[in-house]
């Protein structure tokens, strides 16, 4: 099915229709390969709720942030230690998002 004319298509002297691609929204804010989030939002986040992985599933890192759960809960709220370090890491060095962008400042 061909999409009719209009704001995304149009047809030439041939009848051909021509269409933009999509690929990124014209509104988008923030540069392309960074990522829309703050690494100090991510990094207060990991430092205070850090053992439950709060920081982490912001970050898009879901895998890591299971894991830091569980391994707080196994532990009894030891692992929760692993939490804190993190979050002074990612505040000091900054990270990369789940889509392996840079967090942003």
């Amino acid at each position: 099915m061909v999409p009719p004319p209009g704001p995304r298509c149009r047809q030439d002297g041939s009848r051909s229709l021509l269409c933009r691609t999509m690929t990124t929204p014209p509104y988008s804010q923030y540069p392309q390969g960074v990522s829309d989030k703050s690494k100090v939002v991510a990094g207060i986040l990991q430092i205070l709720l850090g053992g439950f992985g709060v920081g982490r599933f912001y970050m898009g890192d879901t895998k890591t942030g299971v894991i830091q759960l569980v391994v707080t809960l196994v532990t009894c709220g030891l692992g929760s230690i692993w939490g804190l370090i993190d979050g002074i890491l990612i505040l000091v060095n900054g990270g990369v998002d789940g889509q392996g962008r840079p967090l942003r400042d």
